[in-house]
């Protein structure tokens, strides 16, 4: 089994400072996030630029060259609605550490990110749902069939499609948690990956709640066969979690030390 793969959501323009940062070239505060998250165990970073309509061909460009260039090639996962910025960041990027991620297709309008990262060699991220939010599972199965034929078509391994189900925020759709649950299994059960918003499932609660609704969703998750997700590494609860179930799994060795590595 291998070990469950943590992408770091930190470095995204939704946060004041880290868009500041872009618009400006700033590379501290985006240095100062991507060392807090893979010193917390992160082995993805997520650089989400936003839709990155003017600059993003040269942003993206920078920030690749700066991450990989501070961090030995950390692998990365390439997040904009501009698709030249992602094969821009995709041209100056070194695979040592692993393939770049394509953040993200979808069945409709963006069902085009699949052909890119099938000509780029990259991992896609491929969400289950088309037009709006899948009502069922059997329809989040027609767009992940769907999504796995554009990217066989692209040339892609299976391997490289990584689904996700969309989690959907429990307060207002807690009858729906479970669903998701089972897709993931779903996926599992075809033998394919699966990554996703983790931290969707908390949106709207109260601070201290969240990181507990979060820990309770990735140990239920990983129970179903999810390989990856999308997460803050800095919540130290999360990453606790994480990591014991990886021990619970046989994904990785115990030793008393487990949660220091």
């Amino acid at each position: 089994m291998a070990k469950f793969i943590v992408i770091g959501e930190r470095i995204s323009v939704t946060a004041p400072s880290i868009n500041k940062a872009f618009a400006e070239r700033d590379p501290e505060p985006i240095l100062t996030r991507a060392k807090q998250q893979l010193d917390a165990g992160a082995t993805y970073l997520d650089v989400n630029i936003g839709p990155a309509e003017k600059d993003g061909v040269d942003v993206m460009k920078w920030a690749v060259q700066l991450l990989q260039g501070e961090f030995d090639n950390v692998p990365l996962a390439l997040d904009t609605a501009n698709m030249a910025a992602i094969e821009a960041g995709i041209s100056v990027y070194n695979r040592a550490k692993g393939k770049p991620i394509v953040n993200s297709a979808d069945a409709a309008g963006r069902i085009g990110y699949i052909d890119l990262a099938g000509a780029n060699d990259a991992i896609c991220i491929a969400l289950c749902n088309g037009e709006g939010i899948a009502k069922d599972n059997d329809e989040r199965m027609t767009y992940l069939q769907t999504l796995l034929e554009r990217g066989m078509m692209a040339g892609m391994e299976a391997e490289d499609i990584w689904f996700d189900p969309l989690f959907l925020v429990t307060k207002g759709m807690q009858d729906k948690q479970m669903d998701i649950l089972e897709f993931i299994k779903m996926i599992s059960d075809s033998g394919l990956n699966s990554t996703g918003g983790l931290s969707n499932n908390s949106n709207g609660m109260p601070k201290h709640i969240r990181p507990i609704m979060d820990s309770a969703m990735v140990a239920m998750a990983m129970m179903q066969g999810m390989t990856s997700a999308i997460v803050n590494p800095n919540d130290l609860r999360l990453m606790e979690t994480i990591k014991s179930c990886d021990v619970i799994k046989n994904n990785t060795l115990y030793a008393d030390s487990y949660l220091e590595l």
